[in-house]
């Protein structure tokens, strides 16, 4: 208590801010109790919020009064439209069309697969089964080491590559 001597305004701030709070709920509650009507939670699939009854009503449909803050509902935003909606007849594609796109699609896949296949050869012709030359900047063994497990890594890299093209040409029409 030895700043109620030094400073004699601050023992009067604590109990005229909670002076103010007390009454500022009091005043809240009452006019929450003039202005509106309770709300009750009724039974149910789903369970009813409401305050469109009396009080005798929510008795015999066994609802109970809600205190503190009032329910707040929010309505879920309209769709514009449905994803599983049929396309327009004019909308579809002609299956001559279809063919030649699909026919485009599996000419590209086999193109960039070719092109994994032959990176894969340079990388492996590179790494010299586990042993690859050493170059003139790797004068420390650990830079050499490096480039063997980057090479490594890269070959597991490409390998799983033509794994998945092979895989989405295996599913092309």
């Amino acid at each position: 208590m030895w700043f109620l001597k030094t400073a004699p305004v601050m023992r009067w701030w604590p109990v005229s801010t909670c002076g103010l709070i007390l009454a500022s709920q009091v005043l809240l509650q009452q006019a929450q109790a003039q202005g509106a009507a309770p709300v009750y939670k009724c039974p149910g699939n789903p369970v009813l919020y409401t305050d469109a009854i009396s009080a005798m009503e929510a008795r015999t449909k066994g609802c109970t009064a809600l205190d503190g803050n009032p329910v707040t509902v929010i309505p879920s935003p309209k769709r514009t439209g449905s994803a599983s909606a049929p396309r327009p007849a004019d909308s579809r594609i002609d299956p001559q069309e279809q063919r030649a796109r699909d026919s485009d699609a599996r000419r590209i896949l086999a193109a960039e697969l070719q092109r994994e296949q032959q990176q894969l050869a340079e990388l492996q012709a590179e790494f010299n089964k586990g042993e690859p030359d050493r170059q003139g900047g790797e004068r420390n063994y650990q830079k050499y080491l490096d480039r063997v497990s980057e090479l490594k890594a890269a070959i597991a890299r490409k390998e799983s590559d033509i794994a998945a093209l092979k895989r989405e040409l295996a599913k092309a029409p």
